[in-house]
């Protein structure tokens, strides 16, 4: 986190800022608050506190809400207080921080809603922005989804191109049971039905039906009986989660909950 804020005002704040400079003494002084402008699940607070402590540790920050908060609109998240151009020096980057967490928690709670009462837990991807794996994940958390892996160390996962070098599905898992630490789960990405044995007979304990529609999503859970953890991949948006979750998996891992979630719309007044 810190590296990412120094980052972020070096580019934003690296030359100064010109406008406040011009317009306000070093003795002046604003309060503010930052509020939702349109409903959200909030994340980012400790960020946006971070921001504000880097640029001026003379700033009040105090924040009305924690991460994981359902917002309305016009509901207030913080109030700061301040030197003038401190305070206006920090709102854009932290609100870039907020708006972008924010509109990762708000999709996940979207998706967590949509399978309301199935058993599947929905669960984030590494499909992150590069730098900010941990905050996206947080994220995810505060919009009540789960993480899945945090970085390639963090658990065996044998995907298709694991399987192709390998040779086969049976072949890769039983290759991964030899060779990993015996304290590692090992999930296998499956495409077809016909596999699923398969992975299973090699020692796999988690099974990952990749781009498989809700049918055959049943199948597979009819199928596997209970035997290993199943995790659904691939396709899944907000028009099919809630059939995808019917079918009966554990897991409904989803991309998108960080590659593409939409910002959110938060602004700070003075």
């Amino acid at each position: 986190m810190d590296q990412l804020i120094k980052l972020a005002l070096e580019e934003d704040f690296g030359r100064g800022d010109v406008t406040s400079e011009a317009i306000f003494s070093a003795d002046a002084r604003v309060s503010g608050k930052i509020f939702a402008k349109e409903p959200l699940t909030l994340a980012g607070i400790d960020v946006a506190r971070a921001v504000f402590a880097r640029v001026d540790p003379r700033i009040r920050f105090e924040a009305a809400v924690a991460d994981g908060t359902r917002l309305t609109v016009g509901q207030s998240v913080v109030s700061v207080q301040g030197p003038t151009r401190s305070v206006l020096a920090a709102e854009r980057t932290a609100l870039n921080f907020l708006q972008r967490l924010s509109g990762v928690a708000t999709l996940t709670r979207t998706f967590v809603d949509a399978v309301s009462g199935t058993r599947a837990k929905i669960c984030d991807t590494r499909k992150t922005i590069p730098g900010f794996r941990a905050l996206d994940k947080a994220a995810v958390k505060a919009g009540g989804g789960a993480n899945h892996r945090a970085d390639l160390a963090s658990g065996i996962l044998i995907k298709d191109n694991h399987v192709a070098a390998a040779g086969g599905v049976g072949a890769a898992v039983k290759l991964a049971r030899a060779g990993a630490p015996h304290s590692l789960r090992i999930e296998v990405e499956v495409t077809r039905l016909d596999q699923i044995e398969e992975a299973i007979a090699a020692g796999a304990e988690i099974v990952l039906l990749d781009n498989m529609t809700p049918e055959l999503v049943r199948k597979a859970v009819t199928q596997i009986s209970g035997r290993v953890i199943i995790e659904v991949s691939g396709g899944v948006n907000l028009n099919n989660v809630r059939a995808m979750a019917e079918a009966g998996p554990d897991l409904i891992s989803i991309g998108a909950l960080t590659h593409s979630a939409p910002a959110v719309d938060l602004s700070l007044e003075v």
